[in-house]
C-alpha cells in the first residue's frame, strides 16, 4: 500500500480509553504499584515521533498481516482520513536485552508500516521505575 500521497491524521492526544487499555496489557507483565507509576508517567509524558520501523525494531514485533481484521480497519482509517491516537510505549533496555513495550497501539503502528515504513508516528513513551 506504500503510496507517497498518502497523509496520515493524527490526534494531538491519545484517546483517553488507550490508558486503561495499555493497563490491561501491562497488569500481565508488572505488579499493581508498578502499572500505577508507568501510566501516570504515559499520561504526562510528552508526544514525540518515531518511525514505524523502528518501533517495530526495538519492540522485537513481528509486523502482522495486512489481511488482520485491527490492522484493516485502521488502514481504512488512514485512507478514509480519520485521525489515529498516538501510540503508547514503555522503553526497553538493550544493556538487559528487554525490548520496548508498545502497551497500545500495536496494529496502529502495523498499519502505519504497510502505509509507509517512515512516517512520523506519535508516540508517548514511560520509562519502567
Amino acid at each position: 500500500m506504500a503510496d507517497p500521497e498518502i497523509t496520515v491524521q493524527w490526534k494531538k492526544e491519545p484517546d483517553e480509553h488507550d490508558y486503561p487499555a495499555a493497563a490491561d496489557y501491562l497488569e500481565m507483565l508488572a505488579e499493581p504499584d508498578v502499572l500505577e507509576q508507568v501510566i501516570r508517567e504515559l499520561r504526562a509524558a510528552p508526544v514525540t515521533h518515531k518511525k514505524a520501523k523502528d518501533l517495530l525494531r526495538a519492540s522485537q514485533l513481528e509486523i502482522l498481516p495486512s489481511y488482520n481484521p485491527y490492522v484493516r480497519r485502521d488502514l481504512a482509517k488512514i485512507t478514509s482520513g480519520k485521525a489515529l491516537s498516538p501510540i503508547l510505549v514503555v522503553r526497553g533496555d538493550f544493556r538487559k536485552g528487554v525490548p520496548m513495550q508498545i502497551v497500545d497501539g500495536y496494529h496502529r503502528v502495523c498499519a502505519i508500516y504497510y502505509a509507509d515504513e517512515n512516517i512520523a508516528i506519535p508516540v508517548k513513551i514511560a520509562s519502567l521505575p
